[in-house]
């Protein structure tokens, strides 16, 4: 193999598994969202006029 040949393979390997890490990573959120319960997705939601439950401005 040449130079160019081991500097492909390495990228390619390292691309590979960052990639494939990211794709895990976004499903399983995507998965375990589902089960956090209705009060607890606060992220979800915009906070009221009077601020959010922990006291927090809105837009803070």
């Amino acid at each position: 193999m040449t130079h160019v040949g081991y500097l492909v393979a390495g990228w390619g390997i390292v691309v590979g598994v960052l990639g494939t890490y990211a794709v895990r990573l976004v499903r399983r959120g995507r998965a375990l969202s589902g089960r956090v319960p209705e009060v607890h997705r606060r992220w979800l939601e915009a906070p009221g006029p009077a601020g959010s439950e922990d006291g927090r401005a809105s837009g803070a």
